[in-house]
């Protein structure tokens, strides 16, 4: 026998063999954390329960229940360790009282995403955050982040519900998805950083492209993106598209328009000119309507009345913010559209008045 004799070396590792390993081991950990989030989901709710309960058995709960939750608190980290102080006891009922049909708790969302959501005071708005949230498979930084610039409130305040239903109930047959409830006003871009000295157009729409995923997050449902500087070539020449998207949800293109003036008319028109193009040499037959929208730093309430835009119904424009204003700032913006909206309203109404009464209906 040769002493001498080497073993043979190993067989390079087969790397479809690896990635199978490690698929197995990926799925069997995610399962792990749901099943430890399901149960813990479940479990915290069912301890806010009984503090609920408890407490209402008791007196007066500002002395009663603080002393109650001390003594619970104490008693439970001696026994389980870590995350039973009196915050988490607090929060858990907090979880209980914003939550308190058992039904209405999805197990798709995590421990920390029901933290948040409990905070919200309307009851609306933290229905809504938990739908968009499941749907939308949000993460809890971007339900934050969602909540923190108040994005229920500038969707209700860019829907003009009230014509829509009018029409609806009219004659005429039902209107499909109105594209305005799919654009926002204003549009929080404080992600870009921008903020520290002046920048162009260029560097914005580069923010945007390095940031696309919450870009995408604060366009809203439906958005894809498509291309960047789309080239629409004309008998004339070439022509270029800042942003393009596509929303499968309204079924067609949306073009973005990214200026740092405050919105001009000569804005409107470039934008009209770039739907019409996009109309006759991209838009598919099965396609809707094109929809244009111009970001600009600033509002022209004189441009918006008096252009295309007042009544048109696929050019639009929207405020961006590059820096997060406090919520009473927003707060303030958004009462202002409210208030425009409103008159909107009044005044399709008072249109609506004037036909039934002109037709004798």
């Amino acid at each position: 026998m040769n002493k001498n004799k080497q073993p043979a070396p190993p067989t390079s590792l087969s790397t479809d063999f690896y990635q199978e390993i490690c698929k197995v081991i990926t799925e069997a950990r995610q399962e792990v954390q749901r099943t430890v989030n399901t149960a813990m989901v479940q479990a915290y709710w069912h301890i806010g329960r009984l503090i609920v309960e408890q407490e209402q058995e008791g007196q007066a709960r500002a002395a009663y229940g603080q002393q109650q939750l001390e003594q619970l608190s104490a008693r439970l980290t001696v026994e389980f360790g870590k995350g039973f102080d009196i915050t988490n006891l607090r929060n858990m009922r907090r979880f209980f009282e914003a939550f308190p049909i058992r039904e209405t708790v999805s197990l798709e969302l995590s421990w920390s995403h029901y933290n948040l959501l409990a905070r919200i005071e309307n009851p609306q708005a933290r229905a809504w955050y938990q739908q968009e949230a499941i749907q939308e498979n949000w993460s809890v930084r971007a339900l934050q982040r969602q909540i923190g610039t108040l994005y229920y409130e500038r969707l209700l305040s860019s829907q003009d519900k009230k014509p829509v239903q009018a029409e609806a109930k009219s004659k005429t047959a039902p209107l499909a998805a109105n594209p305005k409830d799919f654009l926002r006003d204003p549009y929080i871009l404080d992600f870009l950083n921008l903020n520290s000295g002046p920048y162009q157009e260029a560097e914005l729409e580069q923010g945007i492209i390095n940031n696309l995923q919450r870009f995408l997050l604060e366009m809203g449902k439906g958005f894809a993106f498509v291309e960047r500087q789309q080239r629409i070539r004309t008998e004339d020449g070439d022509y270029y598209i800042d942003l393009v998207f596509y929303n499968y949800l309204l079924k067609c293109f949306v073009l973005v328009d990214l200026k740092l003036n405050k919105l001009s008319h000569q804005d409107v028109g470039q934008m009209d000119m770039y739907v019409r193009m996009y109309e006759a040499h991209k838009r598919r037959a099965d396609d809707n309507p094109t929809i244009g929208l111009i970001l600009c730093s600033e509002h022209n309430r004189t441009v918006a009345q008096y252009s295309v835009l007042k009544d048109s119904q696929q050019l639009f424009a929207s405020e961006y913010l590059t820096v997060l204003p406090s919520e009473e700032e927003l707060q303030e913006q958004l009462r202002y559209q409210r208030k425009r909206i409103e008159q909107q309203i009044r005044e399709r109404h008072a249109t609506y008045s004037a036909t039934d009464e002109y037709t004798g209906e």
